[in-house]
């Protein structure tokens, strides 16, 4: 079946969860319901595929906030950066305000070791929030 056949399906959902996914998709210019649908549903497996196949190599964008006034914090994010030299292939750094920088990482590399960065960031102190998007290469 290609991405074109299409299946009608029928789904149940509560009306407020369906009220905020319609809120939502109109916000970001879906011209349906199902077109909002097909993309949370690739959305989905592509998650899951990547976090139940960890092995081979994998590429992810991670984005990072932190308080760059932590004690420490910089230079415990930086040398978790330099000793990654082979799998973080780019970063972007943005002063959000007094307090608060983004940190965008581009990750290419085996599962297990882009997780491990993953995990080490969001360990540390001060960090506020983290989020791996994950991409499946030849899906």
């Amino acid at each position: 079946m290609s991405e074109t056949d299409l299946t009608r399906i029928g789904v149940s959902l509560p009306e407020s969860l369906l009220s905020r996914f319609d809120e939502i998709i109109k916000e970001r210019g879906y011209s349906s319901r199902s077109e909002g649908i097909r993309d949370a549903i690739r959305t989905y497996i592509n998650h899951y595929e990547w976090i139940s196949r960890i092995e081979g190599e994998k590429l992810g964008v991670l984005t990072v906030v932190y308080d760059h006034s932590k004690r420490g914090l910089v230079d415990e994010l930086t040398d978790i950066q330099h000793h990654a030299l082979g799998i973080i292939h780019s970063s972007l750094h943005i002063h959000l305000d007094e307090e608060n920088c983004l940190e965008i990482i581009i990750l290419k590399g085996e599962g297990r070791a882009v997780k491990d960065i993953t995990d080490r960031i969001m360990a540390l102190r001060g960090v506020k929030h983290v989020r791996l998007n994950t991409v499946v290469p030849n899906p």
